[in-house]
């Protein structure tokens, strides 16, 4: 035992005095904000407001169609071919020409501009038209818009479950989220730290460090440290990730929404309209609150850890048995494949959790810790999931075994 500390202690305090690793480990928290906020950004940003100049000779829409946050219409009156060539005129973006149309098959309408326009205009202009043509069709047919409206009917169905110690509520949606995130953390924890033992083995062996290793300790002590040690320093770096990526997305958050609140020029409007809806926020939480997050994180911790060794002593039998890094390189993918068909599956589990594919692949070692994280939120019977853990521990060690027996 005192052997496989020492090797996990060598492999840890190794990797993480590297240069590399530091780096990683800063710049990873700057990348995962990134990933949260720009996407936020990019879709409250407001877009830059064009002057679109119309021509309409048909006359359902002049006065009809409001300017919108990002559209302001201009309405002349002209012919179509004066009116292209004053095209640009008063900064306009580009002339939207509607003919004398038949409200019916309203063919013919045509948007002129000097280049491409954008797919968000084109998109806005034929919503705009399109909801004015159906009012013009059910002014018509005598039919009130606000009568269409009150057919409507808004419909929700309640989840619960039924289980022996009562009822509880349910939510797909959350469910959904929780298991995929839990599911891809995992797939690329082991990609990436999984293909770092695998160098790790072939640079011994082309090294010849091994040689003066195995004489002192036996081959299954030195898988175990190696896994492990590695192991350590992707929990170290993970957990770096995760403390100052939540902290950069909250200081970049509020940034930004304070730059909002000063660009607005008015503080005190702003509450009225960017403030939660409490109704909408206290339904988010007990969303939340349907899940058994307690299970979910010690489920995750077990897959997490019993994933990577199990992976871990795949790509370490790789490095084990090859002689170059080329060699690695292309008898990684046999071990990747599980992976990637974990992944792909994860589609068929969400739509049938308790179907037999879903049992199958979560029972089974190479697929089980990405697709049971996917099917834990879903309440998986308990007999189930201790069978997929007993499972995984065992193909972790007999791995680990096959691993030392190829080094040997």
């Amino acid at each position: 035992m005192n052997k496989i500390l020492l090797i996990i202690k060598r492999e840890y305090l190794t990797r993480v005095r590297k240069r590399s690793f530091i780096i990683m480990s800063l710049i990873g928290p700057v990348l995962m904000a990134g990933m949260f906020v720009i996407p936020i950004w990019l879709a409250t940003r407001q877009s830059e407001k064009r002057t679109i100049r119309v021509l309409d000779e048909s006359g359902y829409f002049i006065n009809q169609v409001t300017d919108q946050p990002n559209i302001e219409f201009i309405y002349i009156q002209s012919d179509i071919s004066e009116a292209k060539k004053e095209l640009n005129s008063e900064g306009a973006y580009g002339l939207l020409y509607i003919p004398d149309i038949d409200i019916n098959d309203p063919a013919g309408i045509t948007f002129f501009c000097d280049k491409n326009p954008s797919l968000e205009v084109i998109d806005n202009i034929q919503r705009i038209l399109r909801s004015r043509i159906e009012d013009v069709r059910l002014e018509r047919s005598e039919i009130s818009k606000e009568f269409i409206e009150s057919l409507k009917s808004d419909l929700t169905i309640n989840s619960i479950n039924i289980s022996e110690s009562g009822e509880k509520a349910s939510s797909a949606g959350i469910a959904t989220v929780v298991g995929y995130i839990s599911s891809l953390l995992i797939y690329f924890f082991i990609l990436f730290y999984g293909i770092q033992v695998l160098r790790g083995v072939t640079e011994e062996k082309t090294s010849r460090i091994v040689e003066i290793i195995i004489s002192s300790v036996k081959p299954f002590q030195l898988m175990t440290g190696k896994i492990l040690g590695i192991g350590a320093v992707g929990i170290t770096q993970f957990a770096i990730w995760v403390i100052l990526g939540t902290g950069l997305t909250s200081v970049i958050g509020y940034f930004i929404g304070a730059d909002k609140m000063a660009a607005a020029g008015d503080s005190s409007a702003i509450p009225a309209q960017a403030s939660p809806d409490p109704g909408l926020m206290n339904e988010l939480l007990a969303s939340i609150g349907t899940v058994n997050l307690p299970l979910i994180f010690i489920a995750f911790l077990f897959y997490f850890i019993g994933a990577y060794i199990l992976y871990g002593a795949l790509f370490a039998a790789i490095g084990a048995a090859v002689d170059s890094d080329a060699d690695a390189q292309q008898f990684q993918w046999p071990v990747t494949i599980p992976l990637i068909i974990s992944i792909i599956v994860l589609a068929a589990v969400l739509k049938e959790p308790d179907g037999s594919l879903a049992f199958w692949m979560s029972i089974i070692p190479l697929f089980s810790p990405i697709v049971m994280m996917m099917r834990l939120p879903f309440h998986v019977p308990a007999w189930e999931l201790y069978l997929s853990m007993g499972l995984l521990i065992a193909g972790s060690v007999f791995t680990i075994w096959l691993a030392g027996r190829i080094y040997r």
